[in-house]
């Protein structure tokens, strides 16, 4: 390639075509063949490795187990929980053919494995010793989206899976509420972009859970992405499956369960949320590449080999890609500047002689002279730098765009110009909700896990309302 910069849509003119840009030329992913499918590229799968290696710690160290269920669930199986098969037949892509002769009972390919893990379930749980059961499961599920977008929805998706099953429903909702921890926790943590968690109403629940919990992020542009759930089951789908368990006095009873998940959507998220005007800024630690080397010299002088090889050995530990490719040294800083690596590295024949090395960040443009000697302590300070302004950058934005409405015209104002998260009394009641988000496309997002009871009045009816619910439009 002799190209000098890979032209890509403003982020500030266009976010939605600045962000199918970035995803395809920064080679995350790819358009499948098939409607509504993705190819997830090595560059985005790396990063998808790094969610499984900052999560799957997390549930092992509670007890969680992996394991692998089947993708064809007998149809049978979605009918025996009401709600469940309700909240999914739209989505549903079925296989009535297998072997070239028609089947018998059409399978239903994996939109969520609630009913085949717990087929199993009723099988394995007989006793109060059995529990708790905490299996999770790193797989794909599919779901026939009607409208597609790279990441953020597509007919099929990667994702983790946990399911448990409890003697009590306390230990169930303390379960729920653990796995919302450890999302809210990866996101700060590894993703650097602020989260909020709180419950959803009953019209916005996960189809069969008694409670939903979630993680909502906010976007550039005013809008929610809900970034994971966790959910509360109760005894619903114990009771569809007859999962019983004899407790210590030999009664028998129905098991209380959870299930939560967190998809390859989060990667759409990091794009919208830490990305230029240049590309994809990357938080080094879920970065697939944290620092590039580039030798900056027109030719290859004696010696520069030498000594990047030199810088390598001290930043032993670290992700490192060096550049030494055919193409111009100016391509090379588009294409890693593009593809959001957070650190790089320049090396000609100043800092050879110098035996200095000059350093670039992705997030601020900023250049910085480091001495040989002092690089790794330093590119380790800058690195968790990046990590962790990137991450009050988010914070701070989401707190300004974060209002609180007292009536309906202050709400339609900010939902017609500034759009974000906003604060306001609801009434629960299923009209109201169904009501506002017709005319403001805004929805509910969840209550506050902390809110407290207050007097005040529904933004839209003026019934009594006693919580502030987080409103705002969303993918």
């Amino acid at each position: 390639m002799n190209f000098e910069k890979r032209e890509i849509t403003k982020k500030s003119e266009n976010i939605s075509q600045w962000y199918n840009d970035i995803v395809l030329k920064a080679e995350l992913a790819d358009y499948g063949p098939a409607k509504g499918t993705m190819i997830l590229r090595p560059y985005g799968y790396a990063i998808w490795e790094a969610v499984i290696d900052g999560l799957d710690p997390k549930f092992k160290e509670d007890g969680v187990e992996n394991a692998y269920f089947p993708m064809f669930i007998p149809s049978k199986l979605l009918q025996k929980e009401k709600e469940h098969v309700e909240g999914f037949s739209p989505e549903l892509a079925i296989v009535t053919i297998g072997g070239g002769e028609k089947l018998a009972e059409p399978l239903v390919i994996r939109p969520t494995s609630e009913t085949i893990m717990y087929e199993a379930y009723s099988r394995w749980i007989h006793s109060y010793r059995d529990l708790p059961l905490k299996i999770n499961q790193w797989n794909s599920v599919v779901r026939w989206e009607k409208r597609t977008y790279l990441f953020m929805r597509t007919s099929e998706f990667l994702w983790q899976e946990g399911h448990t099953a409890h003697a009590t429903e306390k230990e169930a909702d303390e379960m729920a509420r653990k796995g919302l921890g450890w999302y809210k926790d990866f996101y700060q943590e590894n993703f650097a972009i602020y989260a909020l968690v709180g419950v959803k109403s009953n019209a916005e629940k996960f189809a069969g859970a008694q409670k939903t919990y979630t993680v909502e992020l906010l976007m550039p542009d005013g809008r929610a992405l809900q970034a994971a759930t966790s959910h509360n089951l109760g005894d619903n789908f114990s009771k569809a499956f007859d999962i019983k368990f004899q407790d210590e006095k030999g009664e028998s009873k129905y098991v209380f369960q959870t299930s939560w998940g967190f998809s390859w959507r989060s990667l759409g998220g990091l794009v919208l949320v830490h990305g230029d005007d240049n590309g994809l800024v990357l938080p080094p630690k879920v970065a697939p590449i944290q620092v590039v080397i580039i030798p900056v010299s027109p030719k290859e002088p004696n010696g520069i080999k030498d000594y990047t090889t030199e810088i390598t050995i001290k930043l032993k530990g670290l992700k490192i890609k060096v550049d030494d490719s055919q193409n111009t040294v100016g391509w090379k800083f588009n294409q890693w500047e593009l593809k959001g690596v957070p650190l790089r590295v320049e090396v000609g024949i100043r800092e050879q002689e110098k035996r200095e090395v000059t350093l670039a960040r992705r997030d601020t443009g900023e250049k910085i002279t480091v001495f040989l000697g002092d690089l790794k302590t330093k590119v380790d300070e800058v690195l968790e730098s990046i990590q962790q302004g990137l991450l009050e950058r988010s914070e701070k934005f989401v707190k300004e765009n974060t209002r609180m409405a007292e009536n309906y015209d202050e709400f339609k104002q900010i939902m017609n110009t500034t759009r974000g998260f906003v604060l306001a009394f609801w009434c629960e009641g299923a009209e109201c909700e169904k009501k506002i988000k017709e005319e403001t496309k805004a929805s509910t997002r969840f209550v506050p896990l902390d809110a407290k009871e207050e007097d005040g009045k529904c933004i839209y009816c003026g019934k009594p309302a006693k919580h502030r619910w987080l409103f705002a439009q969303s993918y």
